[in-house]
């Protein structure tokens, strides 16, 4: 057991000086928890944590998530006094580190490396963006997902090439969480015995204590859920958390959830367990007596003793270099004895792809009756999987539906290891199953994104409304989820109103940084999923018909490729410039074609104008988007099963948007689609009118 060393305590007090101090100066943030939980992260980065500060991308560190991210300015402290190294593309000065003093100076300033809350991919060491309370907790189980994953399929007796830990500082917020319920639920189910969670009981809430609304048994919870948890009675006991950290790793079969009774704003003769200490500074009186009480000097600001970062050094640094360069000898003999295995690591740690990953993707024939977009998807997905092996994912419980299920022998379902009675379980399997969880199972899949490996996750169209936190995560910090969201618009018929989407389609297109593809057939979703690998930074959902739809023949309209652009003419008139234009994305698009032919049959000159994705479009040059949807013709029509929102971009002012201006009906898909106006004919008449009312100007 561990006993507390003049130097963990001058080291502990650090920290919280440091915390107090960038909030102090920043008139904002976060002290209370940061002076509470001190003693419980340093004892974890000291003595347990595996972690090159060299080096914060080695593949086989643990992880820490600080998933109360409202605690940050102890992460920044950490990272500063461990004297982790800035990498990456927003680092433009060579050889500094992640956090600097001047950084935790101007924390909450626009420009520093100490941000608010995490934000991955800005800070060195921050292994995911949390704040959004549940978030961070749920990402850590995507995490040891994929740590059980890289075991199971890179390991080989003497190459224990993957087996770190995960670790994610919650706090009672988290814990109130749903999300946390669900991706606790889950990996318990799967024994994730890689994840621990440390639980910052400090018993404070914004609005005050939680006995106001959170009396439930947690440990009690938690165990119900088939964890392991273990108690510390004293947030600043390093013996009673090195017993708990220690149980932790010896815990094979479940994972952990460390309970640390703590003190919100620790040391603070006023505020310390009062919703005070939580989201304001303390003032410059009560940081005063604070660092009295810690020992510390409360006339300096921002003072570091002598000793500390050599302390720090001694057993976190020089712990963490031995084990990454180990295991960079390790990597060496196990390249040599299984080359594929290693390219395969190497690829996927630098989110490449495999040579000729797409060489299975073929042209689908035209078919009028077609295939709904889904089931071409699903072929296309496995065809891609045979050859990107990192590629896995599931459902949250509809993969039948959504047809995202990995077919073969050889892909499997990730399960907890094999028992006498399972004897085909493995955590090798790239089948997920996710359960009624579409919250964590889209936060777990930016947990395994961050781990490179590259996640699918599933479900209808409806139910991102389940899912928005998540999904804001991932565009925020630009990882390559992919998302496949099925059952896509009115036309999925008889559920009725309450499973078809409206405004879904308006809002993922709202978000910064989110690519939205909804391909109009077969060859279109093949040309999806071209566009789809291709991303490193950017995640995408990809939506799709629960209906059949035409696969159109492209050796009569234009190739599928356009996909690329964004938008492009798919059909046009032979005869000088068109009259009209007729826009349309997915299953709406065959309606365009439809309505195109009879218009052309009348003489009336019309071009279709496939437009799977808002995104892509707008980053083509303007001249190219001229060419697409010329301005100087205004008679316009557009066609989506889906709220009407932002078509008056594409259409004008004046012209006309054939969408949803109210929610759905439960029928048959043609006769909702009828019933709404989206057939041929509709399509027809509107086009009529707009010229018409364009000729008369």
């Amino acid at each position: 057991m561990r006993n507390q060393t003049q130097s963990d305590r001058i080291c502990i007090a650090t920290l919280r000086s440091l915390s107090i101090d960038a909030v102090e100066k920043a008139r904002s943030g976060h002290p209370g928890t940061p002076m509470g939980a001190a003693g419980t992260a340093y004892c974890l980065w000291q003595y347990f944590l595996r972690y090159d500060p060299d080096d914060p991308e080695w593949p086989n560190r643990d992880r820490f998530v600080l998933s109360a991210g409202h605690a940050s300015a102890l992460l920044y402290s950490l990272l500063y006094l461990t004297e982790v190294r800035a990498t990456g593309p927003h680092y433009q000065e060579a050889d500094r580190q992640a956090v600097t003093l001047d950084d935790l100076k101007s924390f909450r300033q626009a420009g520093s490396r100490c941000t608010g809350h995490p934000e991955y991919g800005w800070t060195s060491g921050v292994e995911t963006t949390t704040g959004p309370l549940g978030q961070g907790a749920a990402v850590s189980v995507g995490m040891a997902i994929a740590g059980c994953w890289l075991a199971a399929t890179y390991n080989r007796p003497g190459f224990d090439l993957f087996d770190h830990n995960v670790y994610s500082l919650c706090s009672d917020g988290d814990v109130m969480e749903g999300i946390s319920s669900e991706a606790a639920s889950l990996a318990g189910h799967l024994q994730l015995s890689n994840l621990c969670w440390v639980y910052d009981d400090n018993r404070i809430t914004i609005e005050g204590s939680t006995q106001l609304t959170f009396t439930e048994d947690v440990a009690a919870r938690f165990t119900g859920y088939g964890w392991n948890v273990a108690r510390v009675s004293d947030a600043n006991d390093l013996t009673q958390l090195t017993r708990a950290y220690e149980t932790f790793r010896a815990t094979r079969d479940r994972p952990t959830l460390i309970i640390v009774r703590s003190h919100i704003g620790y040391g603070s003769p006023h505020k310390q367990d009062t919703r005070e200490a939580h989201g304001e500074p303390l003032g410059p009186e009560e940081a005063r007596l604070a660092k009295e009480f810690y020992g510390c000097d409360p006339d300096k600001q921002f003072h570091v003793p002598d000793g500390v970062r050599e302390h720090f050094r001694a057993y976190f640094g020089n712990r963490g270099r031995a084990a990454h360069a180990a295991w960079n000898q390790l990597f060496t003999a196990y390249r040599l004895q299984y080359r594929d295995q290693a390219a395969e690591i190497e690829c996927m740690q630098a989110r490449g792809m495999p040579q000729h990953w797409d060489r299975d993707l073929h042209p689908f024939p035209p078919d009028v009756k077609g295939l709904a977009t889904r089931e071409s998807s699903g072929k296309v997905l496995n065809a891609i999987a045979q050859h990107v092996t990192w590629l896995l994912g599931g459902a949250a419980d509809l993969a039948p539906s959504t047809k995202t299920e990995l077919k073969g022998a050889f892909y499997g379902d990730f399960q907890a290891p094999v028992t006498p009675d399972n004897p085909e379980r493995s955590y090798r399997g790239r089948n997920l199953h996710f359960g009624l969880r579409e919250h964590a199972m889209c936060a777990i899949a930016n947990g395994m994104s961050l781990s490179k490996l590259r996640p699918y996750a599933a479900s209808f169209l409806v139910f991102t409304d389940y899912c928005r936190a998540a999904l804001r995560l991932s565009a925020m910090m630009e990882i390559p989820i992919i998302y496949i969201w099925t059952h896509d618009s009115i036309s999925l018929g008889e559920d009725g109103p309450t499973h078809q989407p409206v405004a879904h389609l308006a809002s993922l297109r709202a978000s910064p940084g989110m690519l939205v593809l909804r391909p109009a057939d077969a060859n279109e979703v093949v040309e999806a999923w071209r566009m789809i690998m291709r991303q490193k930074e950017r995640p995408v959902c990809l939506i799709l018909t629960r209906q059949a739809v035409p696969t159109l023949d492209r050796s009569k309209y234009a190739p599928a490729s356009g996909v690329s652009r964004g938008a492009y003419v798919l059909a046009d008139t032979p005869h000088g410039k068109p009259d009209v234009l007729l826009l349309g994305t997915g299953s709406e698009v065959s309606l365009c074609v439809t309505a195109y032919e009879q218009l052309q049959s009348e003489g009336i000159n019309a071009r279709v104008i496939s437009m799977p994705s808002w995104e892509l479009f707008e980053h083509q040059s303007q001249e190219y988007r001229d060419s697409v949807l010329p301005p100087d013709i205004l008679a316009r029509v557009a066609v989506e099963e889906a709220s009407i929102f932002g078509w008056e971009r594409y259409a004008g002012n004046s012209g006309t948007i054939l969408g949803m201006r109210c929610f759905g009906l439960s029928a048959p898909g043609a006769i909702v689609a009828d019933h709404f106006g989206f057939t041929p004919e509709r399509v027809v008449a509107a086009a009529k009118e707009q010229i018409v009312r364009h000729a008369a100007r």
